[in-house]
This record gives structure tokens, sequence and C-alpha cells, in this order.
């Protein structure tokens, strides 16, 4: 086989047991970290995050033991334009973003994508859990859930294009955690005991409130907690410090528990209410990338989700535009956020997602 693979080394477990197998598999491989940020940048300590020192030192070690080269690729600018700078965005204009998503969709298989082409590879692969299929009957590829559901990492996948989906490997789509972690201990890899990577990776200590003034410089003016009637109930500390079923941190005394149930940066304004005012069955969504249909063209059943540790729940789907949709639930689902995906699936395809309106 003379086929050639860029691998996406974090310098994890995962992306190091990907690497292993897909040259295993005859592919003509090399391995490639992305530099997201410089961390002085964005205020944390130079030894800390997933573009660590520590990190592009394990991916090089692997992939000398593996005998591929190895190299690592600068894409701080369009890091900090499609994944930070929309993140800071979204907080400031009352939403919730999912970064992750955004990293997926703007620098691993788009930017790295791209770079792939460039250099004449025929594949991207990444340690992500989800699998990859060909439909003979629809001409399409498939996204499907992982082997692994406690691992399923298919839902930050959603937005992935036709084009991407053809020319991506998931090696461990179908392997559960536990085996990746043997091979991993078995080939003697520098991290096979290293722990997963846990949240934002940008964000390493603090709320992401402390991150956002940190990272512009601005001032975010109090405002006044309401109720939906206009009740004014105290002040709020600034509306990036909050998001929709938020809890913790109001402090409001009142009879019974509230949570924030909506961001009102018109007049900023934190609207709370209690627990029962944060369920809702009909969402809308835009930016809407579909995968096992080009369109749809009528209502469809489906299960959706719109977070992603949630389990997906039955709903029906209606196309009401090129680039939107509506979901209603049957049940109506607690919290659901503006800025985060809603996404699709048949079984344990993906059909496809958007965002959340």
């Amino acid at each position: 086989m003379n086929t050639k693979a860029v691998i996406a080394m974090s310098g994890g477990v995962d992306s190091s047991v990907a690497a292993f197998l897909t040259k295993n598999q005859g592919y003509d491989c090399i391995g490639a970290t992305m530099k997201l940020f410089h961390n002085e940048e964005i205020c944390i300590p130079r030894e800390k995050s997933c573009c660590s020192l520590e990190d592009v030192e394990d991916a090089r070690n692997v992939a000398h033991s593996l005998g591929i080269p190895y190299y690592v690729f600068n894409f701080t600018d369009r890091f900090r334009e499609d994944v930070i700078d929309r993140f800071v965005n979204a907080y400031e204009t009352g939403a919730t973003p999912n970064p992750c998503i955004d990293c997926n969709r703007y620098l691993k298989f788009d930017k790295l994508f791209l770079r792939a082409q460039e250099l004449n590879y025929d594949y991207v692969v990444t340690g992500h859990y989800a699998r990859i299929e060909y439909n003979e009957n629809s001409g399409r590829y498939l996204l499907k859930k992982a082997i692994d559901e406690t691992k399923d990492q298919s839902y930050v996948l959603y937005s992935m294009t036709q084009d991407q989906l053809a020319h991506t490997l998931f090696p461990l789509g179908s392997l559960r955690k536990t085996e990746v972690r043997k091979i991993a201990e078995q080939n003697g890899f520098v991290n096979a005991k290293k722990h997963d990577s846990q949240d934002i990776c940008f964000v390493q200590s603090g709320t992401y409130g402390e991150f956002i003034k940190q990272y512009t410089g601005k001032h975010y003016p109090s405002g006044n907690f309401v109720l939906k009637n206009g009740t004014v109930l105290g002040r709020h500390k600034g509306i990036i410090n909050y998001t929709v079923g938020q809890r913790k941190g109001l402090g409001i005394a009142y009879e019974e528990p509230l949570y924030v149930t909506e961001i009102n940066t018109a007049d900023n304004t934190v609207i709370l209410g209690t627990d029962r005012d944060l369920y809702s069955k009909t969402i809308t969504a835009n930016k809407v990338n579909l995968i096992s249909v080009e369109k749809i063209e009528r209502p469809i059943r489906v299960k959706a989700k719109v977070r992603y540790r949630q389990t997906e729940q039955p709903a029906t789907v209606i196309q009401t535009g090129d680039d939107s949709i509506t979901v209603e639930f049957d049940e109506p689902q607690r919290a659901i956020t503006k800025g985060q995906a809603v996404v699709l699936y048949d079984g344990d395809i993906i059909v496809g997602g958007g965002t959340i309106q």
C-alpha cells in the first residue's frame, strides 16, 4: 500500500494508538501536532495545556518509536480567530459555545485537512472515538457512533462534510478505551497511562468569565437579575459569567431554588426562574450540516441531544431552510442553551446537526 496519512498527534494515548494502528495497516504516515496557542497569550503557565512542551515531546517520542516523521504545525492564528474569539463572542452575546466542535470544524478537519492535501497525503487520522462507513445505496459517507458508547465523540464531529469523511480515518471507533490503553502499554508508549485531557484546553484555571476578562482586557458591567415578570432580585457580575441552567454563584435568596433561564444582552439582564421554567420542547438551529442525507425533504423521526453528555431523546425534525431546522421533542428538555449543538441520530448513524438559536 502506498496510501499516505497525516496523523494528528496531541501527545495523548488515543492519537498515539491511532498512529500505531494506521502504520500497521500499511499506510505511509507522518505525525503532526497542531500548535494552537502560545500559553503566555492566554495567561496560563508555559508548562500547562495540550500545547505544552511535554505533550509535544510525548507525541515526538511515540512517532520516533513508530519510525514515522514528526512535525509541529503552527495554527495559532487560525485557532485564535475561529475558536478562542468565537468562544468569547458567544459569551458576550448571551450564548454558550462548544469550542471542541469549532476546533474540529475549523482546525482538524479544515486547516489540518487542507495542509494534508497540500502535502499530497490521502487521509487525516485522529484519535476520535467514532466510525466512518460508506453507504453504497445512498452514495454517501456515514458518521456513526463508536463501539464504546462511553467514549463516543460523534456529537462533536457532526459538522464534517462528505469530502472530509471520505479522507478521514478513525482507527479507534471499533475499539474500547481499555483496549486502546492495553495496546499503548504493550508497545511501551510513554503516555500509556496518561490521563485524558479535561474541559477546555485554553482555560486551565479559574472560571470562563475570568478567562474572558483576562483575554480581552474588557470590563463587563453588572446588571439586574430579574424574574420573567420583571421583578428585580439583585445585581449580577456581568453576563459573561452566566449560562442557561446555572444555579451556583447567583447569590440570590428566594423562596425556592432559582436558575438562569435567559440572558438578555439588549438590556444587560439575567433572567432567573425555577427549575420548571428551564423546560421546553421546540428549538430552532442554524449552521446546519447534514451527513446521512443531502436534505430533509419532510418531517422525520430522530433521536436528538442538545449537549455532549445527554442521552438522545425522541424528536421530530423538519428542515425550514437551506441552513435551518426545527426540532420538536416528544418530551420537554431541560436547559436548552443558545450556542450549543443539537445533533440528530438515526440509531447509531448521525443524520446531522446545527447550532441552537
